[in-house]
């Protein structure tokens, strides 16, 4: 291997930090650095994913479709590049040479050190049995895993898990919700050994059971059969259980391969002082692969006090480690749970159980001596930082000992009535909050101190409550502590945790200052994520469009995944497909382009949709492409029928063939919906034309609704249907068609400007007012005209995507939807 140093930049004389792995405790030591003397080290991570830092703890939920990847990220290339960070991806240290002060890439590349920090975490632990070789066995760790187990789900068949504790089941959780039928095999008698007691074991494997889940205990697995790859797996007693994927998640041990060839002291992991130094002084390690005081830990709060230590030895401070209790607060497959401390019992212990079957409730605290050692819940774990604290501190419970069951709320009530906050109130400043982030309850003071009036204010300030989310009720309770209830801000949320910035704030500083990009918006609002996340940089991305038409670039990356497929994801994993039919008619060329595809590519079902189009079932990811090709080949583009843009224009018959219509109902909603198609909304968008006022159409329950009368037509707008009913209120009436597709157009403009991204017409027109919209449609002449050509402008520039680009520019040549008539009949492009 050749190798090729990295030198430093000229000049630069800081000591140089190397740290080997880009995890979370990697950065977060960085990150505590930063914070003490964010100019003294010159400062360089390795890892081996080709990723920025993401939150491990957060897989599950991007497993399960509850997140993207972007939301669980805690670091994006901005913040490497705000603090000079060189980031080397996808390329791990596989040597340290301690004499020459150096480490080696896998690539060749050099680097040399003068300080050295080691944050390789865990590997997980493959059961040695055979077959665990054979494609199809993998662990549960990092994204690639992830990636492996949507996959695996998307082909659809059997998994089975090895392990019942936290990973294996939140693993069996997503696979379950992505369509696979689950089996989870677990060693041990009880689910979750080492944080549940037999009852609350009992509980969790009953709640998964019903879910679905086949939950086996007391399962030993003797082999993993399959030839080229695997296809079941093969316990002791001789049963045999199908698997077209196998997940092992039996437990982690710590990664010191590298310093145990480094010539490391290293025992159960990299043996460090309480300032997480190594045997060598120049070398430093924290996080899973570190073992203090004979202890190895794998729960986020050590590691964080670990990363505190640290930084503070970096920085010349005195402060260093101290192992002291634990306490897990989790989220299993949704249902809470939480221990803490010995809840074994024994000799001199006292159990105190609480059990609620209907509500499915469990609680158990151990007390010894009249003071609490260990504790159980399951079901509402609200009083597990109290329980903990009383733990942690030692304190005598003798006072409370009757109430202690019942929470910290009724314990302070003297067993009478008990306020909600009282527990809240009583919590030490330095109880913990939340768990996946280390946050205290002092820290979330000081935050909302410093100005976090709001729950995302306080997440992106502080991060308590920005992962699992398991602990936002003790959060919002101290915001009305700390400030009163009429001062927490309850006003217009922000955009998303990112920002302190709401929608309207952002839309007005995009033209104000006059942003033309997504990274320009975040770099200059202060974004508090280096890359935003799945919420605002949609939202974003439909802004800069609307607000720049011609000149922004579409972000197809910043768009939801069934826009940017023009499909829509089914429970099974296949996708569905709408093409447009223009106002509902069709042809015989576009029903057998839809009989060939749905012939061609197996689909199993085809059906007509309430907005009068044929809705495509079955169709495999690989296939939409093709398909596409297929259908742009009869001249039929995409519905949007998922996106958050024009969706349809119902029609009824009309006046050509009803003997009730008015008027061309039919010839309206066709010229409309190729005026409009292909406009991106802040959120789904529908139309509608009726031939007389029986109102077949339903148009009093669209966006955008007209009612054909003898006299013209009745414009109304803001109706909807779904979960909550509205009908639309009535806008006014107009003489003509062509007057009717001026103010359709006008309208929309209008509120594609004024609501915010995934407002629908009816709550946006219930905060603006109709007597709002009236005076800038109908009352405004001037202003109704500017928005019409705002809008017909922006149409021009529509993008679609690539797998119907050609059919959509044939469309626009035919049916010219950029051409319409004003209400003065003269020609408006």
């Amino acid at each position: 291997m050749e190798h090729r140093p990295i030198r430093p930049p000229q000049g630069d004389t800081r000591e140089h930090l190397i740290v080997i792995g880009n995890g979370m405790a990697g950065c977060r030591a960085v990150e505590e650095l930063l914070a003490r003397d964010p100019a003294r080290y010159r400062i360089a991570i390795f890892g081996a994913e080709p990723l920025v830092n993401y939150n491990r703890i957060m897989l599950s939920p991007v497993l399960a479709g509850e997140k993207t990847f972007d939301e669980i990220v805690i670091n994006g290339a901005d913040w490497y590049d705000a603090h000079g960070i060189a980031l080397v991806s996808g390329d791990p240290v596989i040597a340290i040479d301690r004499d020459a002060r150096t480490v080696t890439a896998r690539s060749g590349v050099t680097m040399a050190y003068d300080r050295l920090l080691i944050a390789t975490g865990s590997d997980p632990f493959i059961i040695p049995v055979p077959g665990r070789d054979l494609p199809g066995v993998i662990g549960f760790r990092d994204m690639k895993d992830v990636e492996h187990m949507l996959a695996a789900a998307d082909r659809g068949g059997s998994a089975v898990v090895i392990g019942g504790g936290l990973l294996g089941l939140e693993a069996a959780h997503g696979l379950s919700l992505r369509g696979m039928k689950v089996t989870v095999l677990h060693i041990m008698p009880t689910l979750m050994e080492r944080q549940l007691d037999e009852a609350a074991g009992w509980l969790l494997k009953q709640a998964l059971e019903a879910r679905g889940q086949t939950i086996l205990t007391g399962a030993d697995t003797a082999a993993i059969t399959g030839t080229d790859r695997v296809e079941g797996v093969q316990l002791k007693d001789g049963t045999l259980i199908p698997a077209d994927l196998v997940v092992m998640a039996v437990g982690i041990r710590p990664s010191v391969a590298l310093a145990r060839a480094a010539g490391l002291d290293v025992g159960r992991g990299i043996r460090v002082d309480d300032h997480m130094v190594t045997s060598d002084p120049r070398v430093l390690a924290v996080g899973e692969c570190v073992e203090h005081d004979g202890q190895v830990y794998g729960l986020v709060a050590p590691l964080w006090d670990m990363c505190r230590a640290l930084a503070d030895g970096l920085t010349d401070a005195h402060s260093g480690y101290r192992s002291a209790p634990t306490s897990t607060k989790l989220k299993v497959a949704g249902l809470d749970v939480f221990s803490a401390g010995d809840f074994s019992g024994g000799d001199g212990a006292e159990d105190i159980v609480l059990r609620d079957a209907s509500r499915g409730i469990y609680k158990r605290v151990v007390v010894k001596d009249d003071r609490v050692v260990g504790a159980v819940l399951y079901g509402d774990t609200a009083d597990g930082s109290w329980y903990f604290d009383l733990l942690r501190k030692g304190e005598s419970v003798a006072a409370i000992r009757d109430a202690l069951i019942f929470g910290q709320a009724f314990a302070a009530a003297g067993g009478g009535v008990a306020d909600p906050r009282a527990a809240v109130a009583a919590l030490s400043a330095d109880a913990e909050i939340c768990g996946c982030n280390g946050v205290t309850k002092g820290k979330v003071v000081a935050c909302i101190d410093g100005g976090a009036h709001s729950l995302d204010a306080v997440r992106a300030g502080c991060k308590a409550s920005a992962s699992c989310g398991s602990c936002t009720g003790i959060v919002e309770n101290l915001l009305a502590l700390t400030l009163g209830d009429d001062a927490v801000d309850a006003g217009p949320k922000t955009l998303c945790r990112c920002t302190s910035f709401g929608h309207d704030d952002v839309r007005r500083e995009i033209v104000v200052q006059g942003m033309r990009s997504i990274p320009e918006v975040m770099q200059r609002l202060h974004w508090s994520t280096p890359d935003g996340c799945s919420s605002c940089r949609p939202a974003l991305n439909y802004y800069l469009l609307c607000a720049l038409p011609g000149d922004y670039v579409d972000d197809q990356q910043s768009r939801f995944v069934n826009e940017r497929l023009h499909a829509n994801i089914q429970k099974d994993g296949t996708y569905s497909v709408v093409p447009r039919m223009w106002g509902g008619l069709t042809n015989p060329r576009e029903l057998r382009a839809i009989a060939d595809v749905v012939e061609k590519f197996d689909a199993p079902m085809v059906k007509v949709t309430g907005g009068q189009r044929l809705d495509i079932f079955g169709i495999r990811k690989e296939d939409l492409p093709a398909v596409w090709a297929d259908l742009n080949a009869a001249g039929m583009v995409s519905g949007h029928a998922y996106g958050k843009s024009l969706r349809t224009v119902k029609t009824c018959v009309g006046s050509d063939w009803c003997r009730f219509g008015t008027q061309d109902s039919t010839g309206l909603g066709v010229k409309v919906e190729r005026m409009t198609w292909g406009s991106w909304m802040p959120h789904k968008f529908k139309i509608a034309v009726s031939g007389c006022p029986r109102n077949c159409a339903e148009a009093t329950i669209k966006d955008f609704g007209v009612v054909c009368v003898d006299s013209g037509y009745e414009l109304s707008v803001g109706g909807n249907g779904g979960i909550k009913v509205r009908a639309t209120d009535f806008l006014c009436k107009v003489a003509t068609e062509a007057e009717a597709m001026h103010y359709c157009a006008a309208f929309i403009q209008l509120y594609r400007e004024e609501a915010r991204y995934l407002e629908r017409t009816a709550p946006w027109i219930e905060r603006v007012g109709i007597d709002h919209v009236r005076a800038r449609i109908a009352d405004d002449p001037a202003g109704r005209d500017a928005l019409a050509a705002r809008f017909l402008f922006s149409q021009t520039f529509m993008q679609d995507d690539p797998w119907a680009a050609r059919a959509a520019g044939d469309a626009r040549e035919q049916h010219a939807p950029m051409a319409v008539f004003t209400p003065k009949q003269e020609v408006l492009a």
